[in-house]
């Protein structure tokens, strides 16, 4: 292995890798010699992220991937296997706040709706891409991986998926459904060398999670709540990413990296 380089020779498929967490993970993996296919249904932006990573000297392809679409997963995993010749890393990092379309400034606590006026619709949009995604996308992968011998999935739950808080409820939910599910397939899949772990991000100034933090009462509170001091940034948890993807994490499994600023610990 090269000095600085951790996934030499890796594999890896990301969702959500045309902004916030999953574009700072591809372009990590990518700068530690990982070749990344990364998946996003912002096309614009997800090919304006692998052309800066081939700009850079790195390997990157962009697809369009709706991680509710199994037949869409099983394709994005048989082509990267084809032109690759295997599938090492996975990051499930695809996800929605839940907040309405649109919304630029969160005003209340609640990022959505009160649970009794949430709409059964919304609820399940929420779990369909924040847990259903993940778990197509683990099963997507699994045999690719156990061919390879063994692989890493990653997948992005939040500290709301250990905690709870005034946030949406269906959010919560979601998160937590990650969580289980990670330590479920990471038991079932051991034998195979397949480690699967779940990252737990607290307030990270991303896109999605901007509204609640910038402008706003919601922001000034769950500030004055990170001990830490400050919002986290995507670079911060695309590192425990790659920690997760990279050899060096071989005994981890079943695992919640948790990285927010210190807010849970109290």
């Amino acid at each position: 292995m090269q000095p600085g380089k951790r996934l030499l020779d890796k594999v890896a498929i990301i969702s959500g890798g045309a902004s916030g967490i999953g574009a700072e993970t591809a372009r990590l993996f990518a700068a530690h010699g990982a070749s990344v296919v990364l998946c996003d249904l912002q096309d614009e932006l997800g090919h304006g992220v692998a052309q800066e990573i081939t700009d850079a000297g790195g390997v990157a392809e962009y697809h369009t991937l709706d991680v509710c679409d199994e037949d869409r997963w099983l394709f994005i995993v048989a082509d990267t296997e084809r032109k690759y010749g295997k599938v090492n890393v996975l990051g499930n990092i695809a996800g929605i706040s839940g907040r309405p379309a649109g919304m630029t400034v969160q005003t209340g606590n609640i990022a959505g709706t009160p649970l009794t006026e949430q709409t059964l619709e919304n609820w399940n949009r929420i779990m369909a891409v924040n847990a259903t995604g993940v778990f197509l996308g683990t099963k997507s992968v699994i045999p690719a991986m156990q061919r390879a011998g063994g692989g890493s999935v990653i997948n992005i739950s939040s500290i709301c998926g250990i905690v709870g808080s005034f946030a949406n409820a269906a959010y919560h939910a979601s998160k937590g459904a990650v969580r289980i599910f990670s330590k479920s397939a990471a038991i079932q899949y051991a034998k195979d060398q397949i480690r699967v772990n779940s990252v737990h991000p607290g307030f990270v100034d991303t896109p999605m999670a901007r509204p609640g933090l910038l402008g706003n009462e919601s922001g000034k509170a769950r500030m004055e709540a990170t001990p830490l001091g400050r919002f986290g940034k995507p670079i911060d948890i695309a590192m425990g990413c790659l920690y997760l993807a990279s050899d060096e994490a071989s005994w981890v499994t079943g695992s919640e990296l948790v990285i927010d600023g210190g807010l849970t610990a109290g």
